[in-house]
């Protein structure tokens, strides 16, 4: 699988306070946008799998859920998390 355990440590370790914060927002964003990243490389591929499109919004809508919390909580990690992952917005 293209997600083991060991990624999953490392993304977390880099985004968040810890290799096993996988609670914060700020992991939880940084592997959203890991896993999209993944799913947009498939789907230029794969032009007709309409079942990962659908998951590949879904997972979209959800990382901008995250960071719409984490921008009425706290700007200024928010704008940290945007910056380190090259987010637009």
């Amino acid at each position: 699988m293209y997600l083991d355990k060991a990624k999953k440590q490392e993304i977390f370790g880099q985004y968040g306070t810890s290799n096993t914060d996988t609670g914060s927002p700020e992991s939880q964003v940084a592997l959203f946008s890991y896993r999209i990243s993944h799913l947009t490389e498939h789907l230029k591929k794969n032009r007709k799998d309409h079942t990962t499109e659908r998951s590949l919004m879904k997972m979209v809508g959800k990382r901008r859920a995250l960071l719409d919390y984490l921008k009425d909580r706290d700007i200024e990690r928010y704008r940290a998390i945007v910056k380190k992952l090259g987010l637009r917005r």
